[in-house]
């Protein structure tokens, strides 16, 4: 089967930034590659902060502080994985149950089912 038009969906209004994805992707680089892989060089996610934001002048409890789980080239969405019928290291680890794989069109569907602070990438 290809993966060619698979991505990865991510629902970021519940990430909390634990960063469970990256360590379970290191591991799994390191055990596809066979070498120790620095996290912090050669991540195939990283978890971006956007914020904190101030949203209201006025209302000292209106914020916007987000993070975003984000592919890097590194990423191929663990095609091993999903060719043996498991779901990407960083989707099974994920504490937050927010990142959902498949094919395009529906992580599309599925994002506008979810609405806002949403996100589909394709490695």
């Amino acid at each position: 089967m290809s993966y060619e038009n698979y991505g990865l969906l991510v629902d970021y209004r519940y990430c909390s930034n634990c960063h469970t994805c990256e360590v379970a992707c290191k591991y799994h680089l390191q055990q596809t590659l066979g070498r120790e892989i620095d996290l912090d060089k050669t991540p195939g996610i990283v978890v971006l902060e956007k914020g904190p934001f101030h949203l209201e002048e006025g209302n000292p409890d209106a914020w916007d502080w987000s993070y975003i789980p984000m592919p890097t080239a590194l990423c191929d969405l663990c095609v091993d994985r999903l060719e043996r019928g498991e779901k990407p290291s960083c989707v099974k680890q994920c504490l937050a149950a927010c990142m959902e794989v498949g094919p395009l069109d529906e992580l599309a569907r599925r994002a506008t089912e979810i609405g806002h602070r949403t996100l589909i990438v394709r490695p």
